[in-house]
């Protein structure tokens, strides 16, 4: 093995990317100007603490660019504060837990089960932090939180923290309805839905009740993979320990030239932010409206499948991974997924599957592109088609989408 190896695998893999249907709900494709930006010389400098206050000399340059960039999210979500420097969703959820929360404290988060991120729950970021915590109740018809007996439960458990968020995220979680029940800190994990938000077409957390939102800079927010954290309205002691758990308590250097990425995305949303999450938006709407119409069975097709970007397939039996591996064939890419009424020892082989139309919608692709990939999956899982016959036809079919929209050129 060697240099030229490496390079081989990744020009490969770039190519490859360019002819399959990427419907994965937590990946994107970032501009090129936001591509430039992280493969700039900013990644090889260090610049510990605040712009103008570094702990290292030749930042200069990289204070103006973070600056701008806190600017840009300022705008976008009307945050009281702004860091651009975790390096990823997680980081910002551990920041969150260690400044806001103590060792044996309560939290009311959403089960894995349920559609939750493993940083929320007992075995994963919180449990680390050595919290108690109680899941949400959840109503799998509405494949939503249980509103009512949340204010139940919070009276019962009296947490410190509610943390509202998903990685299955199909609708606006009920964050006023409970913020006006509770008097602990109400948290947001946006990781998923942040391009939403920032083009307004999904709840506003910090008008909902939200004193703290993080989230990843990666998924509807078509940035470099990277994180976030923003507050409204906390207090100050509490402001203090988020930023001192962010750095020095989770992290030293930040890596910069993601912040120049993650502040070119920024402007790139105050610019075409709503247009693109409205179609982003549409295009799940039809792609599950589509996928009904084929034979599929599309949960919360009462309430209109979805109000986000995603939207998940329930097979009625264990096939997710023979799903997702037989698609792969055919170039579509997806990511097999446990639904609320799966036994967790069935996570490697769920009922469902989690689809995400964001990268689709950021290379052009429409209400009728999403009607015709419907049929692919169809023609691939349930007429059992040949999927390297269909792979031929997706790598034609995405020959005419290779230009990135909503975003700048450099």
């Amino acid at each position: 093995m060697s240099f030229e190896n490496i390079k081989d695998y990744i020009e490969k893999q770039e190519n490859w990317r360019k002819h399959t249907i990427n419907l994965i709900a937590s990946e994107n494709i970032t501009s090129p100007a936001a591509k430039k930006a992280i493969a700039s010389g900013f990644m090889h400098k260090y610049a510990e603490g605040w712009p103008k206050q570094r702990y290292y000399q030749g930042c200069k340059y990289i204070d103006e660019v973070e600056l701008l960039g806190n600017s840009a999210f300022y705008k976008l979500f009307n945050a009281d504060y702004v860091d651009l420097r975790p390096v990823s969703g997680a980081v910002a959820n551990i920041a969150m837990f260690f400044g806001l929360t103590r060792p044996g404290d309560t939290i009311i988060s959403l089960d894995t089960s349920d559609g939750g991120h493993i940083t929320h729950a007992k075995f994963g970021a919180a449990g680390l932090r050595g919290l108690n915590v109680v899941e949400f109740p959840y109503d799998e018809e509405e494949m939503n939180i249980d509103t009512d007996k949340t204010i139940k439960l919070i009276n019962e458990v009296n947490p410190k923290l509610i943390l509202f968020g998903a990685s299955v995220f199909l609708f606006p979680h009920p964050v006023k309805e409970i913020s006006e029940n509770s008097d602990a800190t109400i948290a947001y994990d946006a990781a998923h839905v942040l391009g939403l938000i920032a083009g307004k077409q999904f709840q506003n957390p910090f008008k909902e009740g939200a004193k703290i939102m993080t989230a990843s800079t990666h998924k509807t927010f078509p940035g470099p993979q990277g994180g976030i954290l923003m507050t409204k309205n906390l207090d100050q002691e509490n402001m203090a320990n988020v930023q001192w758990a962010i750095f020095p308590g989770c992290m030293s250097n930040h890596h910069l030239h993601h912040v120049a990425g993650k502040a070119i995305t920024a402007y790139e949303m105050l610019e075409y932010g709503e247009d693109y999450a409205k179609q982003t938006i549409k295009n799940a709407q039809k792609l599950g409206e589509a996928m009904t119409e084929n034979g599929f069975t599309v949960v919360a097709e009462n309430n209109g499948f979805t109000k986000s970007h995603q939207i998940v397939l329930d097979f009625k039996k264990y096939i997710g991974k023979w799903a997702a591996e037989t698609l792969e064939e055919a170039n579509i890419i997806t990511n097999k997924n446990l639904l609320p009424w799966d036994p967790i020892e069935n996570s490697n082989n769920p009922s469902g599957m989690r689809l995400g139309t964001q990268e689709m919608t950021r290379i052009g692709m429409k209400e009728s592109e999403m009607e015709y990939i419907a049929e692919l999956f169809k023609r691939v899982l349930l007429d059992k088609k040949d999927p390297k016959e269909i792979r031929k036809e997706v790598s034609e079919f995405r020959e005419d989408y290779q230009e990135i929209h909503y975003g700048f050129k450099w």
